[in-house]
């Protein structure tokens, strides 16, 4: 399998940690020299760059958050002149002010080897011709793979957000071999190729790149299928860079590959930002270790994970984190603990006979709270089962403990049937609260 740069790519875990913590001391002055909120904060916190000797010595500086970007709109966390940046994206924010994000010349030129990376671990090379399907403008998700995409050598064409019906007719005469765009947009136009009764043979896809949006192994199979397509995943985040922070491998589609050289990260508890044991899910914290413009110390990117070091049949030594599985702003209370959509949905991917598609009822019932877990059966569980009603239930008691243990408080379970509970477009559309009409504390989103 083509690695676009080996000797990063596949570089001994020891030297790759010593790269890193150089690149870390450079980053962390960086932010003391050129940025007064850093500044500000690391005295706050009693931490001065030389405090940083090893990996470890990253825990004593703070974290940075959405909203101290927000609060340095537009330029206050350049690390550099106004004259030195060459590119500036933004990203909305439903709290009203965005995000804004600076590159120099070399935050540019790291950029497009980072999404060349992701782009050769998914299948494309420089003989493919690519269509982007992402929408052009201070989002970062199109230019990022653009860039990436002319890095490689390959044909770009850069469609945008069309309706489906162009992509089609484009997909088709310019010969398109790889598709980039979000995951419900690709099954979208499989859909309508299939029914408008077009063959797949008459198209010359080979690849599709897919993310900006959460999605499960069964649409995977499901885009695969009506394109004829090997999918890949990838994660990238605007405020550290946009598209190329990490992407799958197609050895084994599972995990996607993080840069490591680029970008240092964590798993912490989202609660208490203590980190969590290795390969448990918890909260995903970046810090960059290449950005010259807007370099980022310890940022919470919300974003629901886990990460491990186990190594890849494809020879890359970087770690792998998992499919982004909710955020950190779904999370609801119950009885005074918090949860996490992302904890329930843990559990059921590893349980035969149930979908990861499930509803959470919360309630209060004689001043207690409740909460009500009601996950979609698979299909065939009954098939599975030889008709035997039995089995449902077992089923339902194995998961229920299950759940309770993951979860730490009791829980009422119930088994629906398959696509009963609908799409779910976001995490926080499967919580139903039903507290805040009964008095009292709600059990508020925190």
């Amino acid at each position: 399998m083509p690695i676009w740069n080996p000797r990063v790519e596949t570089m001994p875990r020891v030297d790759l940690e010593q790269l890193q913590l150089e690149r870390l001391q450079v980053i962390v002055n960086r932010a003391w020299d050129g940025i007064p909120f850093y500044r500000r904060r690391f005295e706050e916190y009693g931490v001065i760059p030389e405090h940083l000797r090893s990996l470890e010595d990253l825990r004593l500086l703070p974290f940075t958050e959405k909203e101290d970007l927000r609060r340095g709109y537009p330029y206050d966390l350049f690390a550099v002149p106004l004259r030195e940046v060459v590119r500036i994206h933004s990203s909305p924010s439903t709290a009203g002010t965005p995000t804004v994000m600076g590159y120099t010349k070399n935050d540019l030129r790291n950029w497009r080897e980072l999404v060349a990376r992701v782009l050769c671990a998914g299948g494309v090379t420089k003989e493919d011709v690519i269509q982007i399907s992402f929408s052009y403008g201070l989002l970062t998700d199109a230019f990022g793979f653009h860039q990436g995409a002319e890095e490689i050598g390959a044909s770009v064409i850069p469609v945008s957000a069309g309706a489906v019906e162009e992509q089609i007719s484009i997909l088709h005469d310019f010969r398109t071999s790889a598709l980039v765009g979000t995951p419900s947009h690709a099954r979208r136009i499989g859909e309508a190729l299939r029914d408008k009764g077009i063959p797949r043979s008459s198209l010359h896809l080979k690849w599709a790149v897919l993310g900006t949006e959460p999605w499960t192994e069964e649409m995977r199979q499901e885009i695969e299928s009506l394109l004829g397509v090997s999918a890949t995943d990838n994660y990238g985040i605007a405020e550290v860079m946009g598209p190329g922070v990490a992407g799958e491998c197609e050895e084994q589609k599972r995990g996607l590959h993080l840069n490591e050289d680029h970008f240092l990260c964590e798993i912490v508890d989202p609660g208490t930002g203590e980190p969590v044991p290795a390969g448990a899910t918890g909260e995903l914290v970046i810090t960059t270790l290449g950005k010259e413009a807007l370099p980022l110390v310890r940022y919470r990117t919300g974003d629901i994970t886990s990460v491990t070091q186990e190594r890849c049949a494809c020879g890359r030594t970087l770690a792998r984190m998992a499919q982004v599985v909710g955020r950190t702003d779904d999370a609801f209370v119950v009885s005074g603990v918090r949860l996490l959509p992302a904890q329930i949905e843990g559990v059921l991917r590893e349980v035969d006979g149930v979908k990861p598609h499930f509803e959470v009822i919360l309630d209060r019932e004689g001043g207690a709270d409740t909460i009500e877990v009601r996950v979609e059966v698979a299909s065939g569980i009954f098939d599975s089962a030889g008709g035997e009603v039995g089995y449902l239930v077992r089923t339902q008691n194995s998961l229920r403990q299950r759940l309770e243990a993951a979860l730490g408080v009791a829980i009422n379970l119930r088994l629906v049937e398959p696509r009963s509970l609908g799409e779910a477009p976001g995490m926080s559309q499967r919580i139903v609260d039903r507290r805040r009409t009964k008095g009292g504390e709600s059990g508020p989103v925190l």
